[in-house]
């Protein structure tokens, strides 16, 4: 089932395209990883994907059920305020707003909904420390359980590894394999070709002469695929 299509689509700022004529698909399941050197339009595209930045040509469709707004975005850490002085459950219940507009409080449901991501993520034994007390890999996982507050179907990951240890990043990324595993479509922006690409199906891959997109196993196979590999120091067999 398609979640979102893009068909022939520039995007861009202010009428200058980064990317042009792009056409892709999610479909329920997916696991795509979107790579590609600096400045050649990850960004740009997430932005668009969100309904941040509106295509300059062609329309980013959403469908079986997915709204922009449900989508579980996990932005850079370089875009996440490190100091903010709330607790894990706060921080993991304010990815509900969203969904909804009330004024006063959380649901039950929300609170109940919160507890079971924390446990999911095995991150329940810190509900109530706040969020500058723990490590890189501890931060990561409160913001990914903020982020499936948000969304039933779609994570949307922006470089999630970017400055975890080896040993956290190897956690995430088995942490992200399992949630796919268990029916999430997964969206994530990456340098770590290695560990991202092992549980890709889908390439999305930016470059400044163009894209490509589709199964991983013709990415590698590709002119693009292996000159990126290449330049990252991975001759993949």
């Amino acid at each position: 089932m398609n979640l979102i299509i893009g068909n022939d689509i520039t995007i861009g700022y202010e009428g200058e395209p980064v990317v042009s004529h792009l056409t892709f698909s999610v479909e329920s399941g997916d696991y795509i990883c979107i790579v590609g050197e600096n400045g050649s339009g990850k960004s740009t595209f997430v932005k668009s994907v969100l309904g941040l930045i509106p295509p300059l040509s062609g329309k980013i469709v959403f469908s079986g059920g997915l709204r922009q707004d449900s989508i579980g975005y996990l932005p850079q850490r370089s875009a996440i305020q490190q100091d903010f002085p709330s607790s894990v459950t706060e921080i993991v219940l304010s990815g509900c707003l969203n969904r909804h507009h009330r004024l006063f409080g959380y649901s039950r449901e929300e609170k109940a909904r919160c507890r079971t991501m924390l446990e999911r993520l095995g991150i329940a034994g810190l509900s109530s420390l706040s969020f500058q007390e723990l490590s890189g890999g501890q931060q990561q996982r409160v913001l990914l359980a903020r982020a499936m507050m948000a969304t039933e179907r779609l994570l949307l990951l922006d470089e999630p590894a970017t400055g975890l240890d080896p040993q956290a990043t190897a956690e995430l990324y088995s942490m992200i394999d399992s949630l796919n595993g268990s029916g999430i479509t997964v969206m994530m922006v990456t340098h770590d070709i290695h560990p991202a690409l092992n549980a890709a199906g889908k390439i999305l891959h930016f470059s400044h002469d163009g894209y490509f997109f589709g199964p991983k196993d013709e990415y590698f196979k590709s002119e693009k695929g292996m000159t990126f590999m290449k330049e990252a120091g991975h001759d993949h067999h």
